[in-house]
């Protein structure tokens, strides 16, 4: 039978006697959580009990193989984690308010934004932001916004709308979808392609996850689409799905920022636009709502909008920070996507 501890009147427990236990409790493991936190086990193992000495009960039951969370460890390891995220909330704050755009800054992409616009990110950081730390995170949209909601990123990049109550959208850009196919193919070159021709073709997908299958499939709905496209085959990324293409097991849609690099790789590849409207995705930053580098944000927000006037996107007008409601219709372009041909597409006079 465990021996409850007696509370030590008077003490609190320290920043990191609350570490280890958060980390005990997420990993349920001495040596994993202990390497999280870089801690040495017996000194995790040390403050874990010191903490139970200061509360007077038993957090965790140890056994030879493994690590559980008592009763009142259960109760209390949420209680633990939000006092960690309050501190590193309030050392963020004491951070940007000493000096903005200087220490570490997560941030999060998805895979279907990273390759194509980091580059102007990056180059922004270095000729603006000098001080600043930036960590890239690759990530699907689901696992971004955990990281966005635990603390472990500061702002993501990626497409939006989120429909969360508790990030703040930060737009930067609209941008046009285009029909990839494999050279040769009768609708290659066309620049007024209605969105019924996605009715009957062979489109291919990525792997369930990435929000741009999503979109794709919203936009196959819209074109009144109802056999649900058979995922009889999908690919991890954008580079593999354009090659399934050049191969000819289908067609797919490619965001406009992404064409020139994907189909760059291939002369096996053509390209046709959609009339307007074209279906299009907007991609934003996105932070927590009230963060305490919420105006640092907003101006990385708008000098990155600067930056990416070159690309093929319609650059969106800035909404106020502090404001989360969404908007009742896009916002009004400042600069339009370049007209004419995408980069690298091959004319073909074939019709519907």
């Amino acid at each position: 039978m465990a021996v409850v501890p007696t509370p030590q009147r008077g003490k609190q427990p320290s920043l990191s006697q609350l570490r280890a236990f958060a980390a005990v409790a997420e990993h349920l493991h001495f040596r994993d959580a202990a390497a999280a936190i870089g801690m040495s086990q017996p000194a995790l193992s040390g403050a874990l009990s010191a903490l139970e000495e200061v509360l007077g009960v038993q957090l965790v039951e140890r056994t030879t193989r493994k690590v559980l969370l008592s009763p009142a460890g259960e109760r209390l390891a949420e209680r633990a984690a939000a006092v960690l995220r309050e501190v590193g909330a309030l050392l963020d704050e004491a951070e940007a308010v000493r000096a903005p755009f200087t220490g570490v800054l997560r941030l999060g992409v998805i895979p279907t934004v990273a390759p194509y616009l980091l580059p102007t990110v990056l180059r922004l950081v270095r000729g603006s932001y000098p001080d600043l730390d930036l960590q890239v995170h690759e990530e699907q949209t689901a696992s971004l916004l955990e990281g966005l909601t635990t603390g472990r990123l500061d702002l993501l990049l990626l497409a939006v709308p989120l429909g969360q109550p508790t990030v703040t959208e930060l737009p930067l850009f609209d941008e046009d979808f285009v029909l990839v196919a494999p050279d040769g193919h009768p609708l290659a070159g066309r620049h007024d392609l209605p969105r019924q021709a996605l009715r009957e073709l062979p489109l291919l997908l990525l792997d369930e996850g990435h929000c741009l299958r999503d979109q794709a499939l919203d936009i196959c709905r819209e074109a009144g689409r109802t056999d649900g496209i058979p995922a009889t085959t999908t690919a991890a990324g954008l580079s593999t799905l354009v090659q399934l293409v050049a191969g000819g097991l289908g067609v797919t849609l490619l965001p406009r920022t992404a064409v020139q690099v994907e189909t760059g790789r291939s002369g096996r590849l053509a390209t046709a636009c959609f009339e307007a409207p074209a279906p299009s995705r907007r991609i934003a930053l996105a932070m927590r709502t009230g963060a305490a580098r919420g105006e640092e944000f907003a101006t990385f927000a708008e000098a990155l909008r600067t930056a990416l006037r070159d690309l093929p996107v319609r650059v969106a007008t800035p909404r106020p920070v502090r404001d989360d409601t969404p908007p009742a219709a896009p916002p009004h372009p400042v600069r339009d996507a370049p007209q004419g041909p995408v980069p690298g597409q091959r004319r073909a006079s074939g019709r519907l």
